[in-house]
């Protein structure tokens, strides 16, 4: 087998692979000899099948599975000895198109090198880390917070207003004609949600208990009832009882309907996830600051086919994020501009440079923190966490989106072992402010 150099040119290669016919010939009978006393074949006693007829009937299938196993063998090898890493799927075609069993076979194979990353010292780097306490405001407003998402109604007199409750009982008819599922009785409602059709809670404002009223409302067109969908209603509503809302106090009764023992424990619960979601905030601050100062730190060239799939993907993402109406991905190409691939160049740059940092530090990510990672995300799917489990675990690909994040946040962390941190406390208001300054320079 013979690997000729065709082009080196910064990061992209070229090789023309010769496997000789001799070659490819010896790894055929190989393989039929393997196989000759398992073959059974009418006339002929089992592992008596003649080796020429073995060949006539199966040599030009073996044929192709030698040159495959040539064609990748010689790839590992050049690999292997070159010490090149592709940076995307090599390309492999047959150079002489008109090849016939006896020819040598031509492989043309061509990729683009992974560069060399230079050695990074971080002692020069330094990072402020911003600290937030939760302060007694803060326990405060997300303990309103919940009083408010626990709200209760208590009877009241007089007429029903824009966010009361009434208790109705109701029956719904069409053209005179009562419909299925258009009756119900002691029916909580509160006025001002939206929560029925159209027109409905607005014709009952002003309402006592004990009033009987009729409501007449027109189902929207697009209603999933299509028996209904645009149809007039008339609905014969009683009101049994109007309530106006009550904010629930602020009590061990209130802790206890969110699972914990009083409104001591609540807080301490409260506070401990106030605690996790400003030091994720101030992660995030940390990270752009760290990745801000090893991009001034490093040079080196990208490999062109990684910048430009890294554009394309930038340029695609955000024209879908000023075009929200368009769902799909059936549109014309959007083609990247020059600010997107300033971003790509440096998103490939820091990718490579943390990839490379991880693998000589031999940075991995465990089975068990893969499993807590995807079960995580699991659960954005309520009732289908063991399809979306399954899938992750059958797709490499998928798997790969979830190992890179946890990949990338080990790296940072060796990263940050070895430069200069000094921790800062901070108001929640000055760490906000920090982010909408990464969003601004995002």
């Amino acid at each position: 087998m013979q690997v000729t150099e065709t082009l080196n040119e910064g990061l992209k290669r070229a090789y023309s692979i010769t496997v000789p016919a001799s070659e490819l010939d010896a790894k055929v009978d190989a393989k039929l000899a393997e196989a000759q006393p398992t073959v059974e074949m009418k006339g002929f006693r089992k592992g008596k099948v003649p080796m020429a007829l073995l060949k006539k009937q199966f040599g030009l299938r073996l044929m192709g599975e030698a040159m495959q196993e040539s064609i990748d063998g010689a790839m590992s090898k050049h690999f292997e000895e070159t010490g090149d890493r592709p940076a995307m799927q090599p390309k492999v075609e047959m150079a002489n198109q008109d090849w016939k069993p006896g020819d040598d076979v031509a492989v043309a194979l061509s990729y683009e090198a992974l560069p060399d990353v230079p050695e990074v010292d971080f002692s020069d780097v330094a990072i402020e880390r911003l600290v937030v306490k939760p302060a007694e405001s803060d326990l405060d407003e997300a303990l309103k917070s919940l009083a408010s998402s626990a709200q209760t109604f208590e009877a009241k007199d007089g007429a029903a207003e824009d966010g009361d409750q009434v208790v109705i009982d109701f029956k719904g008819s069409v053209d005179g004609e009562y419909f299925e599922g258009g009756t119900a009785e002691d029916y909580p409602l509160v006025l001002g949600s939206n929560s029925f059709i159209p027109g409905f809670e607005a014709q009952l404002a002003g309402a006592t208990a004990g009033d009987e009223k009729v409501v007449e409302v027109t189902f929207p067109e697009d209603y999933q009832a299509e028996n209904l969908a645009g149809k007039q209603a008339r609905f014969e509503c009683k009101v049994k009882e109007v309530k106006a809302p009550a904010e629930a106090a602020l009590d061990d009764e209130l802790a206890k309907r969110f699972g914990a023992e009083d409104l001591n424990a609540l807080k301490g619960q409260i506070a401990e996830r106030l605690k996790a979601e400003y030091a994720g905030a101030a992660r995030q601050v940390v990270k752009r600051r760290l990745l801000d100062q090893l991009d001034g730190k490093v040079d080196f060239d990208l490999p062109p086919s990684l910048l430009q799939a890294e554009a394309d993907q930038i340029a695609h993402q955000l024209w879908h994020e000023e075009n929200p109406d368009v769902q799909g991905h059936d549109h014309d190409k959007i083609e990247p501009t020059e600010e997107h691939t300033k971003l790509a160049e440096r998103r490939v740059r820091l990718g490579l440079l943390l990839a490379e940092l991880g693998q000589k530090a031999e940075v991995t990510v465990s089975d068990q923190e893969m499993t807590q990672a995807i079960m995580q995300q699991a659960r954005q799917y309520p009732g289908q966490e063991r399809e979306f489990f399954e899938f992750i675990q059958k797709n490499p690909q998928a798997a790969q989106q979830v190992r890179a994040p946890l990949f990338e946040d080990k790296v940072i962390d060796h990263i940050l072992d070895q430069a200069e941190v000094t921790d800062r406390t901070v108001s929640k208001e000055e760490l906000q402010a920090e982010l909408e300054k990464l969003e601004e320079d995002a």
